[in-house]
């Protein structure tokens, strides 16, 4: 066998259904799917926004609540998301093509598809600059390496990601809880202290509702990716709801309550300030590996919903470029990546008001139906979401913007839809009927 059909075998047997349905064979149960939705939520930044957010609020009971609050709206918000793909076990991309149309998914999978190399880019330099700091490393050989590492996971497929989540969960629940034992253990007066302790800064509910959600939102709207693979129904819910209500909540605890006993919000310096810098270091490692692999592995998906490429060689390319920009990405790219993540989740929107409202839950399979080219209703429905997201207020109950807009686009579509595509509307109520 040549080199070149050997190449051909391994892009086949490692393109995990990219533009298809998972088979029936390859679907996994509710231990499995948590793990996997346990390690795309247990994300550094959630902890440092937990540190932020511990620096606002008193940790009882007002920290609790938001944090409670944030993570339901994201564990609603993803168990939508994960009913649909577990249900028709569509990725993220195929489900936007039912919604967009097929040449107007492109656009929304661009998008996924370059935040998500963009944070992978960012999530390797998180990886590597604070071993620098604490062992002096040189950054360099740690980017490449740990953008090789990331890299090949995600080149062999959802089964890698499974493994890794199963061995860097219960570890990263295990540091977790040291860090969290050793700020009580270290602070006087234990945990009555660091409850009583009087906040920083001045945060309001709804801006704490608001950095609880905005945090992870963007992330949420890739649920389908890998909720795709669960056996049932029930098993996509649960699993989404486990990873984010649970999961999500305990990262934001394990950065609050070492913000609230050391005054820091960066995890790694919390955790070299009580003594536990090799712990900071794996758990960094750990948290870092989990989710910038499934940010990869969401790329390539998107990356093949526009190429129509094999997912493989699309994980190569995609991991490179954001190995290579690591660096730049970490100093200067931030900020155009928040930018970015405000047009996602009215992507989900969408989804949800065209799976759930316009087609009430029923999609025929990918082979049998017939996309539009452009669903002109998502796409004006998108630019009204992203407009009202810009536009949400700094304070009140509306300053929620990743909310406002995944509200907006589910409703705006659902109108737009009726108006613009109205003989449609009334030859599917005359079929139904």
């Amino acid at each position: 066998m040549s080199e070149q059909q050997q190449g051909q075998d391994f892009a086949a047997a490692h393109d995990d259904y990219a533009l298809a349905p998972v088979p029936e064979n390859a679907r996994r149960g509710l231990f499995s799917m948590s793990a996997v939705m346990l390690g795309f939520t247990f994300f550094a930044a959630s902890m440092w926004t937990g540190g932020t957010l511990g620096q606002g609020f008193k940790l009882w009971p007002d920290l609790f609540i938001i944090i409670l609050g944030g993570n339901l709206i994201l564990g609603v918000y993803g168990a939508l998301l994960g009913y649909a793909a577990a249900k028709t076990n569509l990725s993220t991309h195929i489900l936007a093509r039912y919604a967009f149309g097929r040449l107007g998914s492109k656009l929304p999978s661009t998008m996924l598809a370059i935040t998500q190399i963009g944070w992978f880019g960012v999530g390797v330099a998180m990886f590597a600059y604070p071993i620098n700091k604490f062992l002096d490393v040189p950054n360099l050989p740690l980017i490449i390496g740990g953008g090789i590492l990331m890299t090949y996971t995600v080149v062999i497929g959802f089964k890698a990601i499974e493994w890794l989540s199963a061995i860097a969960v219960p570890a990263i629940l295990v540091l977790g809880c040291m860090s969290v034992y050793t700020a009580i253990s270290d602070t006087e007066g234990g945990m009555e202290t660091l409850l009583s302790l009087t906040p920083t800064e001045t945060l309001t509910f709804a801006m704490g509702i608001s950095l609880a959600v905005g945090s992870f939102i963007s992330g949420a709207t890739l649920t389908p990716d890998f909720v795709r693979y669960a056996r049932t129904r029930k098993v996509g819910i649960w699993a989404t709801i486990i990873g984010f209500t649970f999961g999500n909540s305990l990262m934001f605890i394990f950065g609050a309550v070492g913000s609230a006993a050391t005054g820091m919000s960066d995890i790694a310096e919390v955790l070299a300030q009580q003594g536990l810098l090799g712990a900071g270091i794996a758990l960094l490692v750990l948290n870092i590996w989990t989710t910038n692999d499934n940010a990869l592995y969401a790329s390539s998906l998107g990356l093949a919903n526009i190429t129509g490429f094999k997912r493989v060689h699309l994980v190569i390319v995609a991991g490179a470029v954001g190995t290579i920009l690591a660096d730049f990405l970490y100093n200067n790219f931030v900020s155009w990546l928040v930018f970015l993540s405000v047009s996602l989740p009215p992507i989900g929107g969408v989804i949800i008001g065209d799976f759930y409202l316009r087609c009430k839950t029923s999609y025929a399979k990918p082979d049998e139906h017939q996309f539009k080219e452009i669903n002109w209703a998502a796409m004006i429905a998108w630019g009204l979401a992203i407009a009202v997201s810009f536009a949400s207020p700094d304070t009140g109950l509306l300053s929620i913007s990743p909310l406002n807009a995944i509200f907006t686009a589910m409703l705006a579509y659902v109108v737009l839809y009726r108006v613009m595509y109205a003989g449609e509307v009334s030859k599917e109520k005359v079929t139904a009927g």
